[in-house]
């Protein structure tokens, strides 16, 4: 396919404008061709007005008409075959393997809202038939359910270029709920998201839908995204990224004359805390565990673990030394973009600057600039160091990681309750230091969106159970989450219907229950 470089608003390719950008092969510096135009505030304006326009078809074609349609999203994005995974190498240096991973990832997220939008209980309905005869009042019949909240903003993600992207699981929850999408693409992988793109229009057009349901506009800076933010029409945002850029969003939003919900997810340390037994028990498995993780990607997960505490002592001098062996042989990665890589050696020297901070142990390889390379290294401190240096809180987004020595359990949790929302906490233990360390288990709880007992926090299942979110910073909003199929909840809101006769009742709330959906009728859960 040949890529055009223009934003594509319903189906059409938006108007040439005045600026335009290239995308960088970081693996090389290579430019890479076509130019892609930038987004206008009248490209973003049209985008809303047609996705507006969509919404009033879309949201009443039924849930199985939208199921197709997810699933004909994925039939065309797998038709793309080795063209999407060769532009996305180019674009991201992600190597082939990761790439094909995470396209069949993007597909399995959207075929996994398509079942759950067929079997149809994700609405949550709820019946309360009417009591006339009630005394001292009359009790009104009353239905409700979760609709659609309207056009739905959505930023793609530098780190997953297919499942975090244009067609990602933000969107894939967004169609699937009932909503219009109009995506920002990123501007470090603008061929990939116009493919992709691409493959959402042969499935509009496969499925006979309005082209609205859909737009991608191309953007480098923060204007394209501020105005769909801003645009009146705009009932919704999904962002994954920095913390600076998701604040900024969030207050854009919050400015509104109309403020709307922002879902952004925004980094996170991943605090990982290696309990006494764990350490006695399996330090060399831990420390070969601890290793590939942090590395995984080139530390480009937003679940790296950047936090590692545990108690001083011999066992934990045993385990620094298996782990500062076993980070010799990490090999360098290149990044996914120049300014990733530069913001990385930055984050690296401002820790290395620190009084009480020392390097653990890092890569005998050398980066290669040129490559776009970060080379893997550790740090060690302790927790008194710790808390003094509330830069060390900050997230330094590669393959870096911070080890910290306590003196007593008074001090690991002392320094578990000075951490910021995270998407996840980890702990490493027998069964017994579970025990000894419940009140540390606690406090993890109310820090992270995910608690993991003996694994490490990358790789995040796309399942029903999954909760990808937690507090603040971490997230916008603790109470959802951005993988998994409960991402539905983002884009949609309650209503209730009072008084309604069967024949203006939606299939969901009528007696007979056609769809044969779970509800709560009277107070009791049934079918």
């Amino acid at each position: 396919m040949q890529l055009h470089g223009h934003s594509l608003i319903a189906g059409k390719l938006a108007p040439i404008s005045s600026k335009t950008f290239n995308a960088f092969n970081p693996a090389d510096g290579a430019k890479l061709e076509p130019a892609f135009l930038e987004g206008t505030h009248a490209d973003a304006d049209h985008a809303m007005r047609h996705a507006e326009d969509a919404f009033e078809i879309y949201r009443r074609i039924g849930d199985v008409a939208r199921a197709e349609f997810l699933d004909a999203i994925a039939e065309e994005i797998m038709a793309l075959g080795e063209e999407l995974l060769q532009r996305a190498n180019l674009e991201t240096g992600l190597p082939f393997d990761r790439l094909t991973m995470e396209r069949g990832r993007t597909c399995g997220q959207l075929k996994a809202f398509a079942a759950l939008i067929r079997e149809g209980s994700w609405v949550d309905a709820r019946i309360d038939t009417a009591l006339p005869d009630r005394q001292p009042f009359p009790r009104p019949d009353l239905r409700r359910m979760l609709v659609p909240l309207g056009p739905v903003v959505v930023l793609g993600a530098s780190n997953f270029p297919l499942a975090f992207s244009v067609a990602g699981g933000d969107t894939a929850s967004a169609l699937a709920a009932g909503c219009t999408v109009v995506v920002k693409a990123h501007p470090a992988h603008p061929g990939t998201s116009e493919l992709t793109a691409a493959a959402i229009y042969r499935a509009i057009e496969k499925c006979k839908l309005p082209h609205g349901v859909f737009s991608l506009i191309h953007g480098t800076g923060a204007d394209a995204a501020l105005a769909l933010v801003r645009h009146p029409l705009a009932k919704a945002l999904g962002f994954t990224g920095s913390l600076r850029a998701g604040r900024a969003l969030f207050d854009a939003a919050a400015a509104r004359q109309e403020p709307i919900p922002v879902f952004a997810e925004m980094g996170s340390l991943n605090p990982v805390f290696l309990l006494p037994g764990a350490l006695r028990e399996r330090s060399e498995q831990i420390a070969a565990g601890l290793k590939n993780s942090f590395t995984m990607g080139v530390g480009q997960m937003c679940t790296k673990p950047g936090l590692v505490f545990a108690l001083g002592g011999p066992d934990f001098d045993s385990f620094a030394q298996k782990f500062r062996t076993q980070l010799q042989s990490a090999a360098c990665g290149t990044m996914l973009h120049r300014g990733i890589c530069e913001n990385f050696h930055a984050g690296i020297e401002r820790v290395r600057s620190l009084k009480g901070v020392v390097v653990l142990g890092e890569s005998d390889a050398d980066a290669d600039a040129a490559k776009t390379q970060a080379e893997p290294v550790a740090f060690v401190t302790d927790v008194e160091n710790f808390l003094l240096h509330r830069e060390l809180q900050e997230e330094v987004f590669g393959p870096y990681t911070l080890l910290v020595t306590a003196r007593s359990t008074a001090e690991l949790e002392a320094a578990a309750r000075s951490l910021a929302g995270q998407l996840t906490g980890t702990l490493h233990g027998t069964p017994e230091d579970l025990a000894s360390f419940r009140s540390l288990a606690e406090i993890l709880e109310r820090k992270a969106g995910r608690v993991v007992f003996n694994a490490f926090p990358t790789g995040v299942e796309v399942c029903p159970s999954m909760q990808h979110g937690g507090p603040y910073p971490a997230t916008t909003d603790s109470r959802s989450t951005s993988v998994g199929t409960a991402a539905i909840q983002r884009w949609v809101r309650p209503v209730c219907l009072q008084g309604f006769p069967q024949s203006a009742l939606p299939p969901e709330l009528l007696d007979d229950n056609p769809r044969k959906i779970m509800r709560i009728v009277n107070g009791a859960l049934t079918r």
